[in-house]
């Protein structure tokens, strides 16, 4: 991982399994800037322990949001992607993987999208948790309007986990197409553009959601 520090300590117990949450759905192929909502659809809690008893999977983790990312991805998740890569050959293997990942992001989105009129543009790019998007992205937006809305990520810790595991191609089928089969799903009048992505090495990630007529 790069030396620079990308992320804080998560702040509490209930913010950690928030973002624990977020992480595993993220992981199934669903990062989408504007799928903020998806993310943050209820997550079934375990049954509770006897009562009088501390439940000990809700205790604090005292990880940092790089820790966890490492644990999530880097530690199984990628190097088992990896060796079906290796297994498969890339070129059978990556283009599985991408759709794949492009059909889980899209029922899961359409499990949690609002239905018409409230699936509009300002919906899909809605963050509602600033805590999370602030500490795994670092991004700026350009334009945000009714019918168009663009961002520029320039720090990314998705990109950054899987760029150094070796794993970028894994990354962008898994984390970074889906994006645009997630924007289509939540609402079908919006089409998502992107021509780069930090992921594939470029300096920025340039999304941007357009409503179509």
């Amino acid at each position: 991982m790069p030396n620079a520090e990308l992320v804080g300590e998560v702040a509490a117990s209930a913010g950690r399994r928030n973002f624990l949450a977020r992480t595993a759905l993220c992981a199934g192929g669903l990062l989408c800037l504007g799928c903020s909502r998806a993310l943050a659809a209820p997550v079934e809690q375990a049954p509770a322990v006897a009562a009088g008893q501390p439940d000990k999977f809700a205790a604090d983790s005292k990880m940092t949001f790089r820790q966890v990312y490492a644990f999530s991805y880097a530690n199984g998740y990628i190097p088992l992607l990896k060796a079906l890569r290796e297994d498969i050959g890339r070129e059978k293997f990556l283009p599985m993987l991408q759709a794949a990942a492009s059909r889980a992001a899209r029922e899961a989105v359409k499990k949690s999208a609002p239905p018409p009129p409230r699936n509009s543009l300002a919906a899909l790019t809605a963050q509602d948790d600033q805590y999370f998007w602030g500490h795994v992205l670092s991004m700026n937006w350009v334009e945000k309007t009714e019918k168009a809305a663009e961002t520029r990520v320039t720090e990314c810790l998705w990109a950054a986990t899987f760029r150094a595991a070796g794993a970028a191609d894994i990354g962008y089928a898994t984390i970074c197409h889906p994006d645009f089969a997630a924007a289509t799903a939540f609402n079908p009048k919006i089409r998502m553009i992107r021509t780069k992505t930090l992921m594939q090495g470029h300096d920025c990630c340039n999304h941007r959601w357009v409503v179509e007529a």
